[in-house]
């Protein structure tokens, strides 16, 4: 079986619809290797151009939405509309952004080089010092801006010690949600945050090639993780993350921690990703080393069916619940299930994704947001048998003008088990 998975692996690139997908080189041994090299060079991060029409169109959501101004923490929230990139602490670093006129920021005066630094437009930076309330800092943009009262809404991260100090240090103001507003901007992808999407996920795709070709008995889920790892950061992938399952713990989504060794016939469930220039890719592949046996390869061929009808599912106008609701009538036919029960799918069939790897909306029941164009979503409607095995096939989807899109398409079949490009 160790030939079979290296004869895949020197066909990668033409198994994965691209001649030179997983290139490769002779090593010093007489076997091919993967020559993995950054591949992400050609695509360019979101400029201050874009960033300064999200804060336009926030502004235009805020006035549908009857908002004064928002409230941004540290996170992927500010950085998407701003650049700023920080991190929260329990001093108080904030963005604010109102319905009419400039941002502004609000940092310790100790972190204004460095907050500065960071920024990519304006130049309304209020610091206080260790002894004072940064949230009368908040209180006097609202004033410089021409509000006395009115409603502020907040990024739904925003921590509650922030609520109660602007609740105090504002009292005219009204303290709601901004999440019209944030989701009604990042939820609708633009070009080129799909271009940036795609080539995450051609960084993940490669590595799984990489990973599957280089498989072998004894290797622990730690090995697993750390070959995908390497080959993600080589192939020019940022915040890589990795999940690797083997046996047994592959009927858990999230894993086990019992011990587990890599032998001949376990399924192996990876689910992996990474980001580049910020926007994350998320992949799940399942494989098994050595022969399969009927039952896995029965319920493989399950799963990628079910992703399938997902993806036929998953038009435009289609309330997103009924992505889900499809899946599991499927799945209930053969016998899985109901609904969320095991053997059968016993998570969401998928979720929003872009800057944060988990975003609204998902594919989950009861969900009535219409699918619109610029939306994207994971796929990956698994099948868990507890005690004995799980298999969980996950691909990626953007929403088109004229309907859905695989940013990788996921593999046909269990003896070909990386996929291609989309």
């Amino acid at each position: 079986m160790t030939m079979q998975r290296r004869d895949f692996f020197k066909l990668a690139g033409a198994s994965m619809g691209a001649a030179a997908l997983v290139p490769s080189v002779l090593a010093a041994d007489g076997s091919t290797k993967p020559a993995l090299t950054d591949i992400t060079k050609d695509v360019s991060p979101i400029g201050v151009a874009e960033r300064q029409a999200r804060v336009a169109k926030a502004q235009q959501l805020m006035a549908e939405f009857g908002l004064d101004a928002i409230l941004l923490e540290p996170g992927s929230a500010m950085l998407y509309f701003t650049g700023i990139s920080w991190w929260r602490s329990e001093r108080l670093t904030a963005v604010i952004i109102p319905r009419e006129g400039e941002i502004a920021v609000v940092t310790p005066y100790f972190e204004e080089p460095s907050v500065r630094e960071s920024m990519t437009f304006g130049d309304d930076v209020r610091t206080w010092n260790e002894h004072e309330n940064p949230f009368e800092r908040v209180a006097g943009i609202l004033k410089d801006r021409g509000l006395k009262a009115g409603r502020v809404g907040l990024e739904d991260t925003v921590r509650y010690f922030v609520v109660e100090g602007l609740k105090k240090a504002a009292p005219n103001f009204e303290i709601t949600s901004a999440l019209d507003v944030t989701l009604g901007c990042r939820m609708f992808k633009s070009a080129h945050e799909i271009a940036l999407m795609k080539k995450a996920n051609e960084v993940t795709l490669q590595a799984y090639a990489h990973v599957w070709g280089g498989l072998e008995a004894g290797m622990t889920p730690g090995d697993i993780k750390a070959l995908m790892a390497s080959a993600q950061s080589a192939l020019g992938g940022k915040g890589i993350w990795n999940m690797a399952l083997l046996g047994e713990a592959s009927a858990y989504p999230h894993g086990s921690g019992q011990p587990q060794t890599l032998k001949e016939g376990d399924i192996v469930l990876m689910d992996c990703g990474c980001n580049v220039h910020g926007y994350q890719s998320d992949i799940s592949r399942t494989f098994v080393f050595g022969e399969p046996t009927k039952r896995q390869r029965d319920v493989w061929n399950a799963v990628r069916r079910g992703q399938q009808i997902a993806f036929e599912k998953a038009q435009l106008g289609t309330p997103a619940g009924a992505v889900d609701d499809a899946v599991r009538a499927y799945y209930e036919s053969l016998g899985f299930g109901p609904g969320y029960r095991t053997p059968g799918l016993s998570h969401r069939t998928g979720h929003g994704i872009g800057m944060d790897g988990h975003e609204s909306v998902n594919f989950v029941h009861g969900e009535k947001t219409k699918l619109a164009p610029g939306m994207c979503f994971s796929n990956e409607p698994g099948i868990y048998i507890f005690g004995e095995f799980g298999v969980r096939l996950e691909d990626c989807i953007h929403m088109t003008e004229s309907g859905p899109a695989w940013f990788t398409v996921p593999p046909e079949n269990l003896d070909d088990p990386v996929g291609k490009l989309g």
